[in-house]
């Protein structure tokens, strides 16, 4: 039960940031937010835990929080602004995945090896965790971005936002678990490991989507400074 309680208060901490940082600075904090979110989420699905018997790995919650970033910018600014912020996911992760194997590349100091070593093991898996990421994020944003624009013109009522919300993310998130378990851990773990990641993965983003929707509700009230 302490990771639960632990990752209810990861939830509401990330929650809060986000609205923090969409409240201090506005359409540009989404950016970076999502910027933000497409780095952290990659360094943190190295570390893997257990949840009520089932094997998972962190990095879902904040993962889950670049969804609610596209769905509030198509919500208040507009599909093109929401693709925009997808494009921007995409360089941030390439770029921060070129840089640290750059990084990885130089001969430590005799006394420091315990760092080179510690780097190795975040980011040594980083270029095939980056590649399901790229390509799970490339499937999955731009479905979730298409079927919330849809969702938007069916259901247009501004007490309707929970049903573009989640609507749009169950499909998404489900391409999105499926892309990257494989790319990412297919092979890396005995199979009935691997079931329990892909099963957990999907689960946990998609419960940190349906409870994000009132922070959404939230963020869609909030009056920003877009100057």
């Amino acid at each position: 039960m302490f990771n639960f309680w632990i990752g209810v208060i990861f939830a509401l901490v990330n929650f809060g940031l986000f609205l923090l940082c969409y409240r201090l600075f506005g359409r540009m904090g989404l950016y970076a937010w999502i910027g933000m979110a497409t780095v952290l989420a990659n360094i943190q699905v190295v570390k893997t835990i257990e949840m009520f018997g089932l094997v998972m790995t962190l990095g879902n919650t904040i993962y889950a929080s670049i969804y609610l970033v596209s769905d509030l910018l198509n919500e208040k600014y507009g599909e093109r602004e929401a693709k925009k912020a997808v494009w921007f996911g995409f360089f941030t992760l390439i770029a921060a995945t070129i840089i640290m194997q750059l990084v990885l590349v130089f001969e430590p100091q005799p006394q420091g090896p315990e760092i080179q070593r510690s780097l190795e093991t975040i980011f040594g898996l980083m270029p095939r965790v980056a590649l399901g990421s790229l390509c799970a994020y490339f499937v999955s944003q731009f479905v979730d971005v298409k079927i919330y624009t849809w969702l938007k013109k069916k259901c247009p009522g501004r007490n309707q936002l929970w049903i573009r919300n989640n609507g749009s993310t169950l499909v998404s998130q489900m391409l999105d678990s499926v892309t990257f378990c494989t790319i990412a851990f297919l092979g890396e773990f005995p199979m009935d490991v691997w079931w329990q990641i892909l099963l957990t993965t999907y689960l946990i983003k998609f419960v940190v989507s349906a409870a994000s929707t009132p922070v959404l509700y939230i963020a869609r009230s909030m009056k920003v400074d877009e100057s």
